[in-house]
């Protein structure tokens, strides 16, 4: 889970309509979260339809169903394990609203949380944050960014491997799939900028 700005409402007709999918919006959330899911940092477009995800489960919080603070872009994986749970004493971490990187932590394909954060630790548990589905794409991707990284470190001009290098680390960018965790694995290879 990494930060999310989330674009303005850019047609706010539609929930004073009391549709709170319709696609001008919906497109709105997709391009805030580089269609990305706002908590497995999945794609999703290309394999399923994305959820606008009630962060403050509708059926609790009518009050809030029509809320653009209150939606966001999900997978149908995390929006199905979420489903209407939710703690007003201990919210789930709100990537639009917080840093995830103040209660989450990646090291290899598992996501933890920092400092015994109860709320880091029900997000991940409620929603499933370390399925193992989930893992095996992480450890996926981790291993031909290591594989990527192997190869660059076998080309003999200095230069070419830097601009190799500084090229592969465009993965940990934010549009990119579970940014968090390579992010972490170049810090641990001592590739991070």
């Amino acid at each position: 889970m990494i930060k999310i700005d989330r674009k303005f409402c850019p047609y706010p007709k539609a929930l004073k309509n009391k549709n709170y999918k319709h696609p001008t919006n919906k497109q709105a959330l997709k391009e805030s979260n580089s269609d990305k899911c706002m908590y497995c940092e999945s794609k999703i477009s290309h394999i399923d339809y994305a959820h606008v995800e009630h962060i403050k489960p509708k059926s609790k919080y009518q009050n809030l169903e029509f809320d653009w603070n209150n939606l966001g872009y999900a997978c149908p994986k995390c929006n199905v394990e979420k489903n209407d749970k939710y703690y007003e004493d201990l919210p789930y971490i709100n990537p639009y609203e917080e840093e995830p990187a103040d209660f989450f932590y990646a090291f290899g394909k598992m996501l933890f949380k920092k400092d015994g954060s109860e709320r880091a630790e029900i997000t991940i548990k409620d929603i499933n944050l370390n399925r193992p589905e989930l893992l095996e794409k992480r450890f996926e991707k981790i291993n031909s960014i290591e594989r990527a990284i192997t190869s660059c470190y076998r080309i003999k001009n200095a230069s070419y491997r830097k601009v190799m290098l500084d090229e592969l680390k465009n993965e940990a960018s934010k549009d990119k799939e579970y940014s968090l965790f390579i992010k972490s694995f170049f810090k641990h290879h001592n590739l991070e900028e």
